[in-house]
C-alpha cells in the first residue's frame, strides 16, 4: 500500500515561533483559564488543574525569596520551571541521559537554601503527576496518563517510574534505552556529527578522517567513494537504518531528528496496538515498557533528481512528491527540501515517516485504508506536519498548524465540508482520485486536530483506537462513531464549534494558508 499525498497539498511552511516562558504566577492564571471548563466536569482534569495551580504558586513564592536575596539566576531557573501550556498543543519531553540537569548558582548557604527547596519542589510534583497518572489508566484514559507521565518527568527527568515507563534504565550512572546500552558495552559512543563510533576512533574523525574499505582516508576521499546511493553512508540510530550520499553529517542529522520524531509517536499515540491490561500493568510497574524492535529503513538522496529517479516511476505521471512511504519496501524516501523561502522544510519528512510508524509498529493489514476510512491515515499523517523542535521539549499540535488553518478556512469561510458519514465511507482509490483532493486533505488534517485534542483530549483514545483497528483491517464504516460514541452528524456539529474557537491572530492567517495551495 502507498500512503503518499501531493505536494504541498493545502500547506505553506511557517515559521512558529518558540513558546515562551512565563512568569510562574502568570502560568498558574493561564492554566486555570484553560482547564476550567473540562474541570467542572472531569475528576481528574479537575486534579490535574489544581497540582498545577499548586505548583505555580510555590515556584512563585520560591523565586519571591530569591528575589528578595537577590538570586537573580536562581530566581529566572524557578520561574522557567513552568511552561505554558497552549491549547490544543501536546507537550514532549526529551530526555537526555544524564537526567536532572545540575542547578546554577552561586556557592553560597542561600544559593544551597534553593537548590534544595526547588529539588524538593520538582519531586513532590512529578510523584502527584506520577499517582494522577495511574489514576487516569485505572479510569481507563490511557493518552491522559501519558500525558501526566511525561508532565511528571518534565519536573523531575530523574522520576524512576516514569523513566522506566519510556524504557530507560540506569547504567552507569546515567539513564540509557537498552539500545544505547548494548553500544556503550561493545565501546561505541555517540557523537553529534558522526553517530556512533569506537571511542578510540573520535579524534581521528574529528580530525577529517574516515575508516573506510579497512583502513583510514581522508573524508573527501570517503564523500567521493560513497557519492552513489548503493554505497553511501548507513546510520545507524535506536529505531532507524538512515542510508545517504549527502553526507555522514546530514545522515546523523536526519537520524536524530527522525529518533525526535518516533519519541513523540511514541508519547502522543502510546496505546496504539495495545491492550487495556498492558497498559495498566506498565503503569503499576508490573509489566514490561513497550518497545519496538523495528528497524526503519530511509533513504536520503542528495538531491531531487536522484529521489525522482528511484521512486518516480511508482507513482502517477502527474503527481509530484517531496517524500514516500511505501510498504510493500518498507522505506521511507526523503530528500534535502526547501520551502519557497529556501528554509529547510521537513513537513515531508514528519507526513511520511508516521505513515511508516504506524504501518510498521504492528502487523499490517492489505485492507488498511482501502476499502473505507482512509481519510483518517493521511489526516493522522498531517496533523504529523506539526511537530515543532524545541530546547528541552517538543510539540504537536497548536493553533498556528497551516493545515488547520487551512481547515478552518475551507469550512467556516468557502463553506467546503464533507460530513463524516459520507467521508469515512472512502477508500485509498476513492479519495485519491476525487477532483477535490486538496481540500479533502485539508479537511482530514483539521478532524485530525479535532479528535486529539479536542474537549482537552476527550476523543483522543478513541482515535488512536479507530486508527488501530485501520490497520488491523477491523474497521467497518460505523467504527468511529462507535468508538466515541457520538453520531457522525453529532461530531459534524462538534467540529464547527471546534474550529470557530480558533483563536483570532490563526483565523486571521488562515485566508493566506487556504490561498497559498492555489
Amino acid at each position: 500500500m502507498e500512503l503518499n499525498r501531493p505536494r504541498r497539498l493545502e500547506h505553506r511552511r511557517s515559521t512558529v515561533a518558540l513558546l515562551g516562558l512565563v512568569a510562574a504566577w502568570c502560568a498558574s492564571v493561564l492554566l486555570l483559564r484553560q482547564t476550567v471548563a473540562a474541570a467542572e466536569t472531569d475528576p481528574l482534569a479537575k486534579a490535574r488543574a489544581q497540582l498545577e495551580a499548586s505548583y505555580s504558586q510555590q515556584l512563585a513564592e520560591l523565586a519571591a525569596w530569591c528575589d528578595a536575596r537577590d538570586l537573580k539566576p536562581e530566581a529566572a531557573a524557578t520561574r522557567a520551571a513552568v511552561i505554558e501550556r497552549q491549547p490544543w498543543t501536546l507537550y514532549v519531553v526529551v530526555l537526555d541521559d544524564t537526567g536532572q540537569q545540575a542547578l546554577s548558582g552561586s556557592e553560597n548557604k542561600r544559593a544551597d537554601d534553593w537548590r534544595k527547596r526547588f529539588s524538593a519542589l520538582r519531586v513532590a510534583q512529578a510523584d502527584a503527576l506520577f499517582q494522577l497518572a495511574r489514576q487516569s489508566i485505572r479510569g481507563q484514559r490511557p493518552s491522559l496518563a501519558y500525558e501526566l507521565a511525561l508532565e511528571a518527568l518534565r519536573a523531575n527527568t530523574d522520576h524512576e517510574e516514569a523513566r522506566r515507563l519510556l524504557g530507560y534504565t540506569r547504567f552507569r550512572g546515567a539513564w540509557h534505552t537498552p539500545f544505547e546500552i548494548k553500544r556503550l558495552r561493545a565501546g561505541y559512543v555517540w557523537h553529534d556529527r558522526f553517530g556512533w563510533l569506537p571511542q578510540a576512533s573520535v579524534p581521528r574523525y574529528e580530525a577529517g578522517e574516515r575508516y573506510y574499505g579497512g583502513r583510514w582516508i581522508t573524508a573527501e576521499d570517503e564523500a567521493r567513494a560513497r557519492s552513489n546511493i548503493r554505497n553511501g553512508w548507513r546510520v545507524e540510530t535506536e529505531h532507524y537504518t538512515v542510508t545517504t550520499n549527502v553526507s555522514l553529517e546530514a545522515g546523523v542529522n536526519l537520524g536524530q531528528r527522525l529518533e525526535r520524531l518516533y519519541r513523540a509517536w511514541q508519547q502522543a499515540f502510546a496505546t496504539f496496538g495495545a491492550s487495556p491490561d498492558q497498559l495498566v500493568r506498565m503503569f503499576e510497574g508490573r509489566g514490561q515498557p513497550r518497545g519496538s524492535t523495528v528497524r526503519h529503513q530511509a533513504i536520503y538522496f542528495r538531491d531531487r533528481d536522484e529521489y525522482q529517479a528511484a521512486v518516480g516511476s511508482r507513482l502517477p505521471v502527474d503527481i509530484e512528491t517531496t517524500g514516500l512511504y511505501l510498504s510493500d519496501t518498507r522505506t521511507a524516501y526523503f530528500f534535502p527540501d526547501t520551502d519557497d523561502e529556501g528554509r529547510p522544510d521537513h513537513t515531508s519528512l514528519y507526513h511520511e515517516a508516521t505513515h511508516q510508524l504506524f504501518a510498521e509498529t504492528r502487523p499490517l493489514a492489505e485492507t488498511a485504508g482501502r476499502r473505507a476510512n482512509f481519510w483518517v491515515l493521511e489526516g493522522i499523517a498531517c496533523y504529523m506536519e506539526s511537530f515543532e523542535l524545541h530546547d528541552t521539549f517538543d510539540t504537536l499540535g497548536g493553533t498556528r498548524s497551516p493545515r488547520l488553518e487551512a481547515a478552518r478556512h475551507r469550512a467556516l469561510v468557502d463553506g467546503f465540508y464533507v460530513p463524516l458519514g459520507e467521508l469515512v465511507t472512502l477508500g485509498i482509490d476513492a479519495l485519491q482520485r476525487d477532483p477535490r483532493i486538496a481540500m479533502l486533505y485539508s479537511q482530514s488534517a483539521g478532524l485530525s486536530h479535532f479528535l486529539m485534542h479536542a474537549h482537552d483530549g476527550r476523543y483522543r483514545d478513541a482515535l488512536i483506537e479507530y486508527l488501530s483497528s485501520i490497520y488491523a483491517g477491523e474497521d467497518r464504516i460505523s467504527t468511529l462513531a462507535e468508538l466515541v460514541g457520538e453520531s457522525y452528524s453529532d461530531l459534524d456539529d462538534d467540529y464547527r464549534a471546534f474550529l470557530k474557537k480558533l483563536p483570532s491572530d490563526a483565523a486571521a492567517a488562515a485566508p493566506q494558508a487556504a490561498a497559498a495551495a492555489q
